[in-house]
């Protein structure tokens, strides 16, 4: 077949007659200044306030300070082969995240990129990183409990779902450890948890991705990682990355829980990129509008109603306080912003007493509210006792001429101690939390040796599981223990303690 130059003319004449260069405007700019992770932009005059915009080699930044005559922007990303004169170009749309089913199981950055080597995430949704958050019309009064599957916490200090909880404490008491354990009790549950990793070292993420993954809690979990190695304006907004992703869960109707580990370098970032862009300093050199960047991140966070479709977004945000300084500025901020706070002591948790909680300082402003009925019928006084306890053994310590209903409370709360002590990654369902709350307040494990007791306790369950498993099935059932139950559990705790062998 033949090729004529006057079909290959006609040809190119159809397909340049064709041809429709599509104009499109594209706001540009030009780098006045880079370093730091900051760059000073002219040019941008149509700029948004939290707008993405595009540097020429490819790299993301978000406009930050809209100033008369220039733009202040993070650099999301390596910002070293940014040079002055470069050009950027806003994006028209501000910075937002995939989210979606597709994103569970994986391990992302800030903007949604994978980090764990699976592949690409394919989705097709996305959502704004900053969102006005629900109005109370909009919300419901939290009632259904998220069972963090630790006893010491379901009992004294319930945790609902859409509220907002404050894990509060010094470096290494265990904060961390009670929210991967809450989210390891979510296995065989309905929520999709969250957990944001803020300015920790890798090795101390790729720990907890691996206890996830051991404990088959990456079936539910997303984890945004932004580390110590990474930008300040990547940790600046992992937070908010992260409750973008819950939230599409809640607005679909489903239940999320969402880990911000820790806020308080989350605080340290903002001020260094607010300090970078020329923010005036305040207290301790933070910016003044601190304490807006977190309460616009917390009350995100709620249970919507029915006509919303009820679902909820249930925050554990964690502070790191300095040698116990729960009065610092961060921290009264937070604990200003959240529905209550579970203060991990030092000394308690050097003293053997894991979880080191402190029930005088723990509060949850929900209270009973988030527990099912039946850990209200056995726990109800448990708190109370507890910190009548620690005063009693602190005044113990100054004599020893106590009298009898002073001895017997101190070796109660002695018993309880030991009861509400726990290790890590093994949550306990609530069903036999209520069992073992019940025979220690009800005076069953008064008569066995301190050193003894987590030994009974353990094999009390045993028995439980294999002479009386239809009571544990009836109260994880009915969620609560009636007038039969009751009588039945009590028969039960005196059959093992006349056969129990406790070596």
């Amino acid at each position: 077949m033949a090729i004529r130059a006057d079909d290959i003319t006609a040809h190119l004449r159809e397909q340049i007659e064709a041809f429709a260069a599509p104009i499109q405007a594209v706001d540009v700019g030009t780098v006045l200044e880079v370093g730091d992770g900051i760059a000073r932009i002219s040019g941008l005059a149509g700029a948004m306030a939290s707008e993405l915009l595009e540097f020429s080699n490819g790299v993301y930044g978000m406009a930050l300070n809209l100033e008369e005559n220039s733009v202040g922007a993070i650099i999301l990303g390596e910002y070293t082969d940014i040079n002055e004169g470069d050009l950027v170009k806003s994006t028209g749309r501000v910075v937002e995240v995939p989210v979606g089913d597709a994103l569970i199981g994986r391990v992302v950055n800030p903007l949604g990129q994978p980090l764990d080597g699976k592949g690409p995430i394919e989705t097709t949704r996305f959502r704004p990183i900053e969102r006005i958050a629900p109005r109370v019309v909009a919300r419901s009064p939290v009632d259904t409990p998220v069972q963090t599957g630790i006893k010491a916490i379901d009992s004294m200090i319930p945790i609902g779902r859409g509220q907002r909880e404050l894990i509060i404490g010094d470096r290494n008491t265990g904060k961390t450890a009670i929210a991967i354990d809450t989210i390891i009790n979510q296995r065989a549950g309905d929520m999709v948890c969250i957990y944001v990793a803020i300015g920790q070292k890798m090795s101390k993420i790729a720990q907890a991705v691996a206890t996830l993954e051991k404990y088959g809690a990456m079936d539910h979990t997303i984890v945004v990682v932004a580390s110590a190695a990474d930008p300040a304006a990547l940790q600046y907004i992992a937070p908010y990355a992260g409750c973008a992703m819950g939230e599409e869960f809640m607005e679909r109707g489903e239940d999320a829980l969402i880990v911000y580990d820790d806020l308080s370098k989350h605080a340290w970032a903002y001020r260094q990129v607010s300090l970078l862009l020329r923010r005036p300093p305040g207290r301790e050199a933070y910016p003044g509008d601190i304490f807006y960047l977190h309460s616009r991140l917390l009350e995100r966070s709620a249970k919507l109603n029915k006509e919303l479709g009820g679902g909820s977004l249930t925050a554990l945000p964690i502070v790191e306080t300095q040698q116990g300084d729960v009065s610092a500025y961060i921290p009264t901020n937070i604990i200003s912003i959240t529905d209550g706070q579970i203060y991990l002591e030092p000394d308690l948790f050097y003293a053997g007493i894991r979880p080191a909680l402190n029930v005088g300082i723990s509060v949850s402003r929900v209270g009973g509210n988030a527990q099912i009925r039946a850990m209200r019928q056995v726990a109800g006084r448990l708190k109370l006792d507890l910190a009548q306890f620690r005063d009693l053994a602190a005044f113990a310590q100054f004599g020893s001429d106590l009298d009898k209903a002073t001895r017997a409370q101190l070796d109660r709360g002695l018993r309880i101690t030991e009861i509400l002590k726990q290790p890590q990654y093994s949550p306990m369902p609530v069903e036999k939390q209520c069992a073992i709350i019940y025979a220690v307040t009800n005076g069953f494990i008064d008569d066995v040796p301190v050193d003894k007791v987590q030994a009974w306790e353990q094999a009390f369950h045993r028995f439980m599981d294999s002479a009386h498993p239809e009571i544990l099935r009836d109260i994880a059932t009915n969620k609560r223990i009636s007038d039969e139950t009751m009588a039945a559990l009590a028969e039960a705790v005196k059959e093992f303690k006349q056969g129990a062998v406790i070596s």
